[in-house]
C-alpha cells in the first residue's frame, strides 16, 4: 500500500476503510457464534467488543475503559496479533497499522445502526505498553424499513 500511495496519511485512511468493509461482513458471523441478538446499551455493546469479539477473531483478551463521556470508551489490549511480525522502519513511524482494527470496529457498528468514530491511541508497534482503540458513540441511527421488509 505504501508503495501505491507513497504518503503514510492515506495509507491510515485505506487501513482504516480495509477495516470498515470487513466489520461489515464480520458481525453477522460474530453475532450467529456468540448468540448474541441484541445490545441493550454502550456498555453491553462495548463488554461484547472486548470480552467476546477480540477473543472470537483475534485470540487476544481486551479490556473496556470509559472515559467520563459516557459516550466513549476504550478497548485496550496487549499482544496485537496484527503487528506480532511487524517492525516499522524510521520513515514510517507515523503508520497506524492496526488501524485496520479501528475500521472493523466502526464497520460492525454501523451494521448495528450504531454510528461510531473510532482512533487508535496507542499502539505496541509504537513503543507503548498497550494498544488502546477508542470507540465514540456519535449517535444511533433509525432502522430503515423498506416495502421489500414488509
Amino acid at each position: 500500500m505504501i508503495k501505491d500511495f507513497q504518503d503514510v496519511k492515506i495509507v491510515n485512511q485505506e487501513l482504516e476503510k480495509m477495516g470498515f468493509n470487513i466489520g461489515l461482513r464480520l458481525i453477522d458471523e460474530f453475532l450467529a457464534k456468540a448468540g448474541i441478538t441484541q445490545c441493550r446499551n454502550l456498555k453491553e455493546t462495548a463488554h461484547y467488543i472486548a470480552k467476546v469479539g477480540f477473543k472470537m477473531f483475534l485470540g487476544i483478551n481486551a479490556e473496556v475503559s470509559w472515559s467520563t463521556d459516557s459516550r466513549q470508551f476504550s478497548v485496550e489490549f496487549k499482544n496485537n496479533p496484527l503487528i506480532e511480525f511487524v517492525e516499522l522502519p524510521e520513515r514510517f513511524k507515523d503508520l497506524e497499522y492496526s488501524n485496520l482494527l479501528c475500521g472493523v470496529i466502526r464497520g460492525a457498528l454501523h451494521s448495528v445502526n450504531m454510528i461510531v468514530t473510532t482512533a487508535l491511541k496507542r499502539s505496541e508497534l509504537r513503543g507503548d505498553p498497550l494498544s488502546e482503540i477508542q470507540v465514540t458513540l456519535k449517535e444511533i441511527a433509525a432502522e430503515k424499513v423498506t416495502a421489500e421488509d414488509d
